[in-house]
């Protein structure tokens, strides 16, 4: 928890004063053609740096029922032992949206996937277009038939489905969460906000919320309201961590911690049945 010149003198005056013209007239000729060799230097070396890096990350896409499309990143845990995988879905932030399906892969779960860091679990990481957010009706429908598409498409553990998001994805995660209780082990919203009148749907759902108490984007008290909903409504599985000192990217630290993992992996489905 984180609490940055004598005898010649006349001569020798013509002599400089005429080298410092033809110098002012030489650098006038050639300034714009060197201005514009620079420019197409920095342009050429802007294109030729590499997009955010994968990893092993597959790149993949899905049409939906709406007649649109989800683009993703998957990670397959390579050393993985046993019948089925555990999943986890990482829902990423606004920034995340505006550029190729690479950037998703800049924070996060994907990012320690894409260093080569284990994830224990079939990692499905999708993009939301620029132009919409995790927690609408169109991005949530699309999500939960990206869910039902790896589980028929992958040797998925059901009984092992994790749900994680940040910032916009914070606010997508316990949008999903309040909608699909029944389909998350575990969640893990970090630094976003729900609405608290249908948090009573998280009462037997093992919830860890972390928010950043100098939060400038999305306020603090945005997860506050959803843990104190949640523990009115009768819920005990709420965990909530404030990163005191820390503003909006109370993330880095968030998926750096490893009793996170821990905490994740130990919880199933049927242990709420």
């Amino acid at each position: 928890m984180h609490h940055i010149f004598d005898c010649n003198q006349p001569r020798l005056r013509r002599s400089i004063l005429g080298s410092i013209v033809v110098t002012g007239m030489l650098a006038v000729l050639f300034a714009p053609a060197a201005s514009a060799q620079d420019a197409g230097r920095r342009a050429t070396q802007k294109s030729e740096q590499p997009q955010h890096a994968i990893g092993d990350q597959q790149q993949a896409s899905l049409k939906t029922s709406d007649g649109g499309e989800i683009q993703y990143l998957l990670s397959v845990p390579d050393d993985f032992k046993g019948d089925k995988m555990p999943m986890m879905l990482f829902l990423h932030g606004r920034g995340e949206s505006n550029g190729p399906l690479s950037l998703v892969a800049k924070w996060g779960p994907p990012m320690k996937a894409a260093r080569g860091d284990a994830m224990p679990y079939l990692l499905v990481s999708p993009q939301c277009p620029r132009d919409d957010q995790w927690r609408s009706p169109t991005q949530q429908q699309r999500l939960v038939e990206l869910l039902d598409h790896i589980i028929q498409q992958h040797d998925v553990d059901t009984d092992r489905i994790y749900l994680t998001g940040l910032s916009m994805g914070g606010y997508g995660s316990w949008t999903l969460a309040c909608g699909h209780p029944d389909r998350f082990a575990a969640v893990v919203p970090v630094c976003g906000g729900g609405e608290p009148e249908k948090a009573s749907a998280l009462v037997d759902v093992p919830v860890w919320a972390f928010h950043g108490d100098q939060d400038k984007a999305v306020p603090f008290e945005k997860s506050v309201d959803m843990v104190d909903a949640i523990r009115q409504a009768g819920g005990e599985k709420i965990r909530f961590t404030t990163m005191e000192h820390i503003g909006h990217n109370c993330w880095s630290a968030t998926y750096a911690t490893p009793e996170l993992y821990d905490w994740i992996s130990r919880h199933r489905l049927s242990d709420r049945q």
